[in-house]
């Protein structure tokens, strides 16, 4: 009687592939099963793969703690918690959930998003190269801000050798505090508080008198009021002329009268006194 119990009319065909080897009764390669004989087929893969076996595959080595993949100064080492190298993607990488880093976290590239949120109480900045490097060169490297920025520190500017602290709003100026930058509002209202005495000082008129009597001549125009904190105006503000010669104001008295100011000389001092026919030419702190 035949020990063939059935044979398969269309047998079984085993091939290798990559990393696969097929071993029957010492002969490795393709394994054909059709019933005429015991087939015992062992498949094999090279390695040992069971759950506390050192498995390679080529440049991926696994460690009781560590992943390496790549060799000398391209490899990537993944640890607990930790990655130590360059991770590349050939393609885009998306994460549809949120990712949490803990401990530093390097990204070498451009990273957009179109928001940015941070819940950490200060957030540091290192740009190093190019024109992001804030003052490594004021030619070259400009920075473009489009909104309002915000500076609850000290800044420097032009190297400066204080830090500027504030950008100062106080139209008194009394601080007088060299670490701070003042507003446009601030400059103009202080310079509008300095009008006074910039008006006063460049008040210079010329006008001639008409005669009233041997020691008084008259003329029709008021004197500049001088500003509060300036000396009040006096003969010393003017000089007045005779028929083109200089008086002294040592020997003069000025006397405003309504709109008329009156001009009187010691004619003792003098030695002249006033005729109908001289005229007398007055230039200084008229109004007008």
């Amino acid at each position: 009687m035949s020990d063939i119990l059935f044979k398969l009319n269309k047998p079984i065909t085993l091939k290798e592939g990559t990393g696969v080897t097929l071993t029957n009764n010492g002969i490795t390669g393709t394994q054909v099963i059709d019933g005429t004989n015991d087939s015992i087929v062992r498949v094999s893969i090279g390695q040992d793969v069971a759950t506390g076996s050192n498995v390679q595959f080529n440049d991926v080595t696994l460690a009781p703690n560590t992943m390496t993949i790549g060799t000398g100064n391209t490899q990537l080492i993944i640890s607990d918690g930790a990655i130590d190298g360059d991770l590349h993607f050939g393609q885009n990488l998306l994460i549809t959930e949120n990712l949490s880093v803990i401990g530093p976290f390097t990204y070498r590239g451009n990273f957009t998003s179109s928001t940015f949120t941070f819940d950490s109480s200060s957030v540091s900045t290192t740009l190093n190269t190019g024109s992001t490097i804030f003052g490594d060169n004021i030619n070259t490297d400009k920075q473009f801000f489009s909104s309002s920025m915000e500076i609850t520190g000290s800044y420097k500017l032009n190297n400066y050798l204080q830090d500027i602290t504030e950008i100062s709003n106080d139209t008194t100026a009394v601080d007088e505090k060299t670490t701070s930058l003042v507003t446009e509002y601030v400059a103009y209202q202080f310079l509008q508080n300095r009008k006074p005495d910039r008006d006063y000082l460049r008040k210079s008129f010329v006008h001639t008198g008409s005669f009233v009597n041997s020691t008084t001549t008259r003329f029709s125009v008021v004197t500049a009021s001088a500003p509060s904190n300036l000396t009040s105006t006096t003969e010393n503000d003017f000089m007045f002329f005779v028929n083109g010669m200089l008086m002294e104001n040592d020997a003069l008295t000025i006397q405003q009268n309504s709109n008329n100011l009156d001009l009187t000389i010691d004619s003792d001092s003098l030695g002249y006194t006033f005729s109908s026919n001289d005229e007398v030419i007055g230039f200084g702190k008229f109004d007008s």
